[in-house]
């Protein structure tokens, strides 16, 4: 009898687009697994975790849902209506408790230089982006210098109320198992914090010496945790 291969379902985060994980798609996709990167809206937690869910509710069989960065709160609350999302997958991202915000989190520790210094807002729509000049040393310090500059001239903003907004409800890593990859150089979410929640989560942990940007400097290491995943629910 042949055994389903779960679908893996990518979430990207804030300042990034469905195109951060091309390289991670492309380790799965060796290794069989159907995959789906979904379009972050990045408007807002509750609006963006339905549109997530509508997108895995659409896929026939097991899913395993990966998130990054705000992706991570995205799926947090995303796979309390999507039932046959069987594992959660959080790279270099936010494991939100409820109650608590990106900005809480990304604060609680130090090391972070994503602030008011190293983004831009625009006024009109309360939208955040990182400057282009600093986008490289925050987001991704280990990725070739040329393809940073791309990154930082495509990057999505995002809107302020979502990184601003607590977290309502119960989170899923509270029913599911999960797994994290906690980049250790990240300089948007400190690799402290990440420590604090994937602890608090009891995740499986995979430490890397990579930016926040892990996706696409070392996307075999990201897939290598995704795959990890995926046997235990294969």
């Amino acid at each position: 009898m042949t055994v389903q291969k779960p679908t893996v379902v990518l979430v990207h985060g804030a300042f990034a687009d469905s195109s951060s994980w091309n390289g991670v798609v492309a380790k799965l996709r060796e290794q069989g697994y159907p995959v789906l990167a979904a379009s972050n809206p990045l408007r807002g937690i509750e609006s963006d975790a339905e549109y997530v869910a509508d997108v895995v509710n659409g896929v026939s069989g097991p899913v395993v849902l990966a998130g990054h960065s705000y992706g991570g709160v995205v799926i947090s609350r995303a796979a309390a209506t999507t039932p046959n999302v069987k594992a959660l997958v959080y790279i270099a991202a936010f494991q939100p408790e409820a109650g608590e915000s990106v900005f809480e989190l990304s604060g609680k520790f130090g090391g972070g230089k994503l602030g008011p210094d190293t983004t831009n807002v625009l006024a009109a729509q309360s939208e955040l982006s990182i400057k282009p000049a600093n986008f490289s040393d925050v987001f991704a310090a280990d990725v070739p210098a040329e393809t940073a500059a791309v990154m930082a001239l495509t990057q999505r903003p995002v809107a302020e109320r979502a990184l601003a907004t607590p977290f309502d409800g119960t989170p899923a890593w509270k029913n599911l198992p999960s797994w994290a990859l906690i980049a250790e150089q990240d300089h948007a979410i400190p690799a402290a914090a990440q420590e604090f929640m994937t602890e608090r989560a009891g995740s499986e942990v995979t430490r890397v010496a990579a930016s926040h940007a892990v996706s696409v400097s070392r996307p075999d290491a990201v897939a290598d945790v995704i795959l990890a995943a995926a046997a235990k629910v294969s």
